[in-house]
């Protein structure tokens, strides 16, 4: 199953952080919280991704063409021209970098990975978020529910918007913003036919309003309560919170285990 990640806005919130670079290419403790983010799916074996990029999207594509390189030891004799690598580092991924547009919306962005996405489900998430999700519970989840669309709700201090959930996990009501209740923390899996709610020409439209909403009200959009740790970097703040939970040792997204291994 692919992994698709919305890796195309331009983070405005984030300040001089995001000049240079698009939003989730921000570090976290020296890594681009989009690898942090790779790396929580790839823990569960999912390592084929899609990445929707847009704005500055050239700096995401160097990253991963100099990934190998950027990760190694090596030694270079500059008198030889020759390059010794002594300690490799690669992940089992497979990453295409989808370019779709710098304005497109999100909706636009999943609509332009059609083709790569084919005819299989999918799992779709934003490039600013991290969470302790266990991506095979929520997979199991989806199943289980019959519907076309999982999202990931979480409870997060409030400043974003509600979703309302019955019992059996079903969304009756998909809204954006307003309330403090369970809110979309992205970390969705999709059926192949939830692409039929985005438009062909959709470059303006948003995956969070129309088509979700649309879903929502032909009682196919299902909720994964996740009750652990989730956090977006949507401000300046977030992203120096992150680094200090990463910088303890003890982040709660880090399931791979990368201190453990030093």
């Amino acid at each position: 199953m692919k992994t698709l990640i919305l890796a195309g806005g331009m983070g405005t919130r984030l300040g001089e952080e995001t000049k240079l670079i698009p939003k989730p290419m921000v570090e976290i403790g020296g890594y681009p919280i989009l690898w942090h983010i790779m790396k929580i799916y790839s823990y569960y074996g999912y390592n084929d991704f899609v990445i929707l990029t847009g704005y500055k999207g050239h700096v995401i594509k160097d990253y991963f063409l100099n990934y190998y390189n950027r990760y190694s030891d090596m030694t270079i004799d500059m008198a030889d021209n020759d390059v010794q690598i002594h300690k490799m580092r690669s992940e089992p991924w497979k990453v295409t970098m989808l370019y779709t547009g710098p304005d497109t919306l999100t909706a636009g962005r999943i609509a332009k990975a059609k083709k790569y996405i084919g005819t299989d489900p999918f799992m779709l998430t934003y490039g600013d978020g991290v969470s302790d999700v266990n991506i095979e519970k929520l997979v199991d989840s989806h199943v289980k529910s019959g519907k076309l669309v999982t999202l990931t709700a979480v409870q997060p201090e409030g400043r974003f918007g509600a979703l309302n959930i019955a019992a059996d996990g079903t969304i009756s009501r998909f809204q954006e913003k307003p309330s403090d209740a369970w809110i979309n923390g992205g970390f969705f899996v999709c059926e192949n036919q939830a692409l039929n709610y985005i438009p062909y020409d959709s470059h303006d439209i948003m995956w969070e309003q129309a088509p979700l909403q649309n879903i929502a009200k032909d009682g196919q959009l299902h909720a994964y309560k996740h009750n652990g740790f989730w956090h977006c970097m949507d401000m300046l703040k977030d992203k120096e919170d992150l680094n200090k939970i990463w910088a303890s040792k003890k982040a709660p997204w880090d399931i791979w285990g990368h201190f453990n291994k030093k």
